[in-house]
């Protein structure tokens, strides 16, 4: 079996949730079926920044496009690909970004992260939102197979798609446990002038369905004492200039930290001091972060929207993301009350831990088997 991989999407250090994805899934797939040959196709900086499965560990093809600009993105992927593709003789492309080539003299694979830019237009912009209400339905109706990296994804697809469930598998996504770092505690609690305050961490994207907003707004309703510290790692976005205007105004600009994009160094650190992590998304295909945090025994507060009841089980406190009353009293639970803390700290831990990239892998080589299985119209037919 000759597969091949559509990450024209990545860019390296840009790509979030995606790019983990790919990163652990290429070895996972490799270590499940060593047999299995894989060509992966990647954009221009994927190809210049060199470092990554993508071409340490699979052959790989550059497409001439550069994927910070999405004009060029969907030309590389709509009509440079298939034809690359077609000369490197895969069997089967698996699109892993959401978006995939709508022709081909291969059957295809989609992965379907999430419908974001059809529940929350404003998070993309306007005419990304209109492409990705364009690409997604497309990838759908001419894949042989979509994965889905939850149910509730799932039902998205098959309820604003018009997607056959049947057509779709589901197949969560794992995680990383915790790697070796460099930077401790003390280091990066000086770097950021963290002090000995008890930090609320979380890890999100600076855009409006993460709720921050909300979180801030929660934040500030917690008392006064003991100190405390709200920390928010990532790019900076065009969003995060209302999120500071925010804090100003809720009397809190001193007790949070916009701190930028951080090395994994600093995150691993930052996990360590970490006394809470705070998930307060309005939508999420899966929801990576909050595992993430469990599985470096952190105690977690969060959503239940969408994928995130899938993903916490019963190893998290809970709570309605549009009451910041309610997500101050998550806090204050877990801040508060040592002995839940601890509860927290073991459920997430075992919870984390049913959520493994081989697991993944071996879900998603069965995809790949059913694509090659399936019933679909003769190559002629399916290159146009």
């Amino acid at each position: 079996m000759h597969v091949g991989l559509n990450l024209i999407y990545l860019v390296p250090g840009e790509t979030g949730g995606m790019e983990t994805y790919a990163r652990e899934l290429i070895p996972a797939l490799l270590a499940e079926r060593p047999e299995l040959r894989l060509t992966a196709f990647i954009n221009r900086e994927a190809g210049e920044a060199g470092a990554g499965p993508w071409s340490e560990l699979i052959p790989s093809t550059v497409v001439g496009v550069r994927a910070r600009r999405r004009s060029e993105w969907v030309r590389g992927e709509q009509q440079l690909l298939p034809r690359l593709a077609a000369r490197a003789g895969v069997d089967l492309l698996h699109s892993l970004g959401s978006t995939a080539p709508i022709w081909g003299r291969y059957r295809r694979v989609v992965t379907i992260q999430d419908l974001i830019s059809r529940l929350y237009p404003e998070t993309h912009g306007r005419l990304r939102a209109l492409g990705m209400g364009q690409l997604v339905p497309l990838a759908a109706r001419r894949s042989d197979r979509i994965l889905t990296p939850s149910e509730s994804t799932r039902n998205d697809v098959v309820r604003l798609l018009g997607t056959p469930s049947e057509k779709i598998d589901v197949v969560p996504l794992g995680v990383t446990g915790p790697q070796a770092t460099t930077v401790d505690e003390r280091e990066v609690r000086q770097r950021y002038g963290l002090g000995d305050a008890s930090i609320v961490l979380t890890m999100s994207a600076k855009r409006p369905h993460k709720n921050l907003m909300a979180l801030l707004e929660a934040f500030s309703l917690l008392p006064e004492e003991p100190s405390r510290i709200l920390v928010l790692p990532g790019h900076p976005t065009a969003h995060e200039a209302a999120l500071r205007s925010r804090a100003d105004a809720l009397g809190i600009a001193r007790s949070t930290r916009f701190i930028g994009w951080v090395s994994g160094d600093e995150l691993e650190a930052l996990y360590s001091a970490a006394a809470c992590f705070v998930f307060p998304s309005l939508y999420e295909g899966f929801g990576l972060p909050v595992l993430e945090a469990m599985t470096r025994g952190v105690p977690v507060a969060c959503s239940v929207r969408a994928s995130l009841g899938e993903v916490i089980g019963d190893a998290a406190v809970s709570f309605d993301p549009e009451r910041p009353e309610e997500i101050a009293r998550a806090m204050i639970r877990i801040l508060d009350d040592p002995v839940e803390a601890d509860r927290l700290r073991a459920a997430g831990l075992a919870r984390a831990a049913s959520f493994t990239w081989a697991a993944t892998a071996r879900g998603t080589l069965r995809t790949y088997e059913r694509a090659l299985g399936a019933d679909t119209p003769d190559r002629s037919q399916r290159a146009r």
